[in-house]
């Protein structure tokens, strides 16, 4: 007997509007049952997001029940590992329906399952090329045609909804796990959410392009779109056709809609090659570093005691609020590999747990890039010391995130250490006490790092004539995203695409534009 019920297994997609596996479901079931699984593996210790990612992920789920009450439907929630859950519901004649998401780890591994088995029918529709051979030109050309095309609408008239026994709650797994987020201006999530948050960044688009590397004026001036687009609150086509309907033409909706690009690039990195989370892209810098560990070094990074004040200031603000601006992203993952010399994947996971926007595709492309170990833009390395002048000049984010620093006179935030001795009595600071000395001197490290560049550079270049290395480390769009790096700095890749939009995602709804789902 042909099936006839068909589950909606909601991942990182959860909305109805241009959803290809609601769409999907609905056009050609007549009985459907939305699903979302707590999967353990995503929980506790092990699990490599902070309480706070998976409260804005909690949020966004209790959305999407208000979304399903509305059309008369019910979000069905269970708990467990969900190749056994789904297998079980498979047997009971249900076709398993699910959006084929870029994943990495442990959800490669399960999705892999899952196909090999038939249990789940993974229906595309995100505007990346899942075949071979395509080429910079038709790839971009694909994701233009998606970006302007139709939306996907689900067909809720007429559809029954059906239920399952022995569910669980939201609460019930916060409860379970101990969630309690500790980060200070938290975003909520949801639909709701993140609609007014596409509007609003678009009446104010025009000043975007100023707003992009200071981190003060970053946390107000960018879209802060990028949780919702990694949650799925909002597709990436509702938000390109939103502005380009609602924002006038100007550099400020130029330089957004081509972070909608880079969010499908390095997502489409992730499809191609999953092993970005575990692996150096190219194998000739397989263990750089590795010998240099130091955990001395690595627990000053983390904690923003390095004695750089614009590292210190930046980490601290990614521990307390889980957010951080682009610039801020790239400079310190310079300094934790190109002038503390560590291996990429300690600090690479470290802002993975971190960031409430974290998505696998965009953090860990970007942090091999940085680091080095793709074997291209070896030489992009950041001046911490620099930063200040140029992005905060007048302290306000230093002394924010360092209050040891908070009577400091601005001209020595650069450089501390060299304030005179009065003057760190006058400001309450003395530095190698109150507030530490540089950990490392950062000429002396910029040359160490160049050195070693150098001895690499030969053969990182000669395996990127492999086809299969050479594939991972090229750029999907024909064009070189713009630079906003003064002189000084490295010429910059992908700006913005690791997790903010404005550094690499977002989302939102209009009742006049967007599908109230």
């Amino acid at each position: 007997m042909p099936v006839e019920k068909a589950i909606i297994w909601h991942r990182r997609r959860l909305r109805l509007s241009d959803h290809a596996a609601v769409a999907y479901a609905t056009e050609n079931y007549d009985t459907v049952m939305p699903l979302f699984v707590f999967d353990p593996a995503f929980y506790g210790e092990d699990g490599l997001a902070c309480d706070s990612r998976i409260a804005f992920l909690h949020d966004s789920l209790q959305s999407l029940e208000q979304l399903y009450t509305a059309v008369g439907g019910d979000l069905i929630y269970r708990h467990g590992d969900p190749v056994e859950l789904l297998q079980r519901l498979s047997k009971q004649g249900w076709e398993v329906i699910a959006t084929a998401d870029p994943t990495a780890r442990h959800g490669y591994q399960r999705d892999q399952k899952l196909s090999d088995k038939r249990i789940v029918n993974f229906i595309s529709g995100d505007g990346l090329v899942r075949s071979d051979g395509w080429s910079r030109r038709n790839w971009e050309a694909e994701v233009e045609e998606w970006f302007t095309a139709e939306q996907r609408k689900p067909n809720i008239n007429d559809i029954n909804f059906e239920q399952l026994d022995e569910q669980v709650s939201v609460d019930e797994i916060e409860g379970k796990y101990a969630i309690t987020p500790q980060k200070t201006n938290r975003p909520v999530g949801g639909r709701q959410a993140a609609v007014e948050t596409l509007q609003s960044f678009a009446r104010q688009i025009r000043s975007y392009p100023k707003n992009i590397s200071a981190p003060s004026d970053a946390r107000t001036g960018t879209s802060q779109l990028s949780p919702y687009l990694r949650f799925g609150c909002l597709s990436l086509r509702e938000v390109y056709q939103y502005v380009m309907e609602h924002c006038p033409d100007c550099t400020g909706r130029d330089m957004f809609i081509s972070r909608l690009f880079w969010n499908r690039h390095y997502l489409q990195k992730l499809v191609d090659w999953p092993g970005w989370t575990e692996r150096a892209a190219n194998p000739v810098m397989e263990d750089l570093r590795s010998e240099n560990y130091n955990s001395e070094y690595v627990r000053a990074w983390k904690y923003g005691e390095t004695g750089y004040p614009m590292v210190d200031a930046s980490m601290r603000c990614l521990r307390e609020t889980g957010w951080l601006n682009f610039r801020m992203r790239a400079m310190c993952v310079s300094f934790f590999t190109d002038i503390l010399q560590q291996p990429w994947k300690i600090g690479a996971d470290y802002f993975h747990y971190h960031l409430i926007d974290s998505d696998p595709g965009i953090n860990y492309t970007q942090w091999q890039y940085q680091a080095g170990t793709v074997g291209t833009d070896l030489m992009r390395i950041y001046n911490p010391i620099k930063q200040v002048e140029d992005n905060d000049p007048e302290g306000e984010f230093i002394k924010q995130y360092i209050p040891e620093l908070q009577d400091f006179p601005v001209g020595y935030l650069e450089r501390p250490e060299r304030a005179p001795e009065q003057t760190q009595q006058e400001a309450n600071c003395i530095i190698g006490k109150d507030y530490p000395e540089p950990v490392v001197e950062f000429a002396q490290a910029r040359e160490r790092a160049h050195q070693l560049y150098e001895q690499l550079k030969v053969p990182a270049r000669q395996a990127l004539h492999t086809e299969s290395i050479a594939r991972r480390a090229s750029l999907a769009r024909l064009d070189t995203p713009p630079s906003e790096l003064p002189d000084g700095d490295p010429p910059s890749t992908p700006v913005e695409t690791i997790p903010e939009l404005d550094e690499v995602s977002l989302h939102t709804d209009d009742q006049s534009t967007l599908e109230q789902f």
